[in-house]
């Protein structure tokens, strides 16, 4: 499993080798992004809003962008087809953190049994790590917005990210110990009609787990670009991730109301740089 020193260490040594090639080739472009994030898991009940816009962090991330409408060892533009004049490739590190609290009716003033007092006392942290590449297609001609031509260029993306995540997990209930069993919500691991049926013989996991671990994602997103200069420009971009995974977040219970696997959204701004 790569660690997190080795994901930074590989991303700045794709972009250094990119950028130093970008002699011979297309040109480049680096940028910061930043924004609040929706962390949307195991925590409260995914169609509360109030759990939904409650259980919100913050994300930042490095971009680095393979521009192939124009070529640097030239300064000119490339051969003038549909891809290089409509498509960007997008290679990303970026971070994301969200303190996680169980919201909404399962905890509401009204519910004062010992499960519901588990639940509030209950806390998380989702802790990602993100690498991965996107391919972003601009309806609008690239060359003529970088030529002024017009000053907004909305874009679609999708791509694939691999993430390292560090959850954390803790309790106030009992003897603080979130890993005993009898401080968590008692329907995460017993038998019951709103749990599936298992297997004769067979015991269920320990709804929660903290030790780091590795995942792929699907990232999705819909955003603009705004020219602010000639060689920069000003980024919204909103994001959709869905992770092939059920312990992001350190919690995976299966009731049937969170059984699927985590996911985010992420509202990010951007600054954008053309290094070429």
């Amino acid at each position: 499993m790569l660690n997190v020193k080795q994901l930074v260490s590989f991303f700045c040594l794709f972009v250094m080798l990119q950028t130093a090639h970008s002699q011979l080739g297309f040109s480049h472009e680096l940028g910061v992004i930043a924004g609040p994030v929706q962390f949307r898991s195991d925590f409260g009940s995914r169609n509360e809003g109030e759990t939904n816009f409650g259980n919100s962090g913050i994300g930042i991330g490095l971009i680095h962008y393979i521009n192939f409408s124009y070529r640097a060892d030239c300064n000119c533009y490339t051969t003038d087809t549909y891809f290089n004049d409509h498509f960007k490739l997008r290679n990303e590190i970026s971070w994301n953190k969200t303190k996680l609290n169980h919201l909404g009716q399962w905890v509401g003033p009204e519910n004062v049994t010992p499960d519901a007092d588990r639940l509030r006392a209950q806390s998380g942290v989702a802790k990602n790590l993100d690498i991965g590449t996107q391919i972003e297609f601009f309806p609008l001609s690239i060359r003529d917005f970088q030529g002024f031509a017009y000053s907004f260029a909305p874009f679609v993306s999708l791509g694939v990210h691999y993430t390292y995540s560090t959850p954390e997990a803790s309790t106030t209930y009992g003897d603080g110990d979130i890993f005993n069993e009898n401080n968590i919500y008692s329907f995460w691991y017993r038998d019951d009609t709103r749990l599936p049926p298992l297997p004769s013989g067979q015991q269920r996991q320990y709804p929660i787990d903290v030790t780091p671990h590795s995942s792929w994602s699907m990232v999705a997103s819909v955003g603009v670009r705004y020219k602010l200069t000639k060689l920069s420009d000003l980024m919204l971009d909103l994001r959709w991730q869905y992770y092939f995974d059920d312990w992001v977040d350190g919690l995976n219970h299966e009731l049937s109301f969170n059984k699927n696997n985590d996911w985010l959204v992420w509202l990010n701004f951007g600054y954008i740089y053309y290094l070429d």
